[in-house]
């Protein structure tokens, strides 16, 4: 069986909120990908609710977008503590971090419902998980104690 980085993580030592770059994989015709650990909450201490979870992921989806080039997907983890953000090309982990501090804010303080996309039975798996106000304190939360680009020390951005 394959070792997969993220099991191999101690997920004791982390001090969530962080941004931490997990693996930098470069294809054959010298293109780069890039796989982000964006760890909104500490492991085995919390977990986000899966509606305001699922919320959270369908406007990391378009936020990032808008803030960064190269965003490829924004994925949850399944034990509902961060995401996988992959990328093209090699990004500092204090760029990623700044783009999710804005993009929380803007969760936090700016979108209403008419905001979120694939919320419709036509455009999401789960239609019916969703939940706004959730991701809104959430995001406050995790804000509240700050972001950092440092996985093992507090270097907020």
């Amino acid at each position: 069986m394959a070792k997969v980085e993220s099991f191999t993580l101690d997920h004791t030592k982390v001090k969530a909120p962080y941004v931490r770059l997990i693996t930098e994989e470069h294809g054959p015709q010298g293109d780069t990908i890039s796989n982000y650990d964006l760890r909104l909450v500490q492991p085995n201490a919390a977990a986000i609710d899966t509606a305001g979870l699922h919320t959270i992921e369908h406007l990391l989806a378009s936020l990032l977008r808008d803030r960064m080039d190269g965003v490829i997907d924004c994925s949850p983890f399944g034990c509902r503590t961060g995401f996988h953000l992959i990328m093209w090309g090699e990004h500092s982990t204090t760029e990623v971090a700044k783009a999710l501090k804005s993009s929380l804010e803007a969760i936090a303080n700016d979108i209403t419902w008419d905001d979120v996309p694939g919320t419709t039975i036509e455009s999401c798996g789960n239609y019916k998980d969703h939940s706004l106000f959730s991701a809104k304190e959430w995001s406050k939360l995790i804000l509240s104690q700050g972001i950092s680009d440092e996985p093992f020390e507090r270097h907020e951005v």
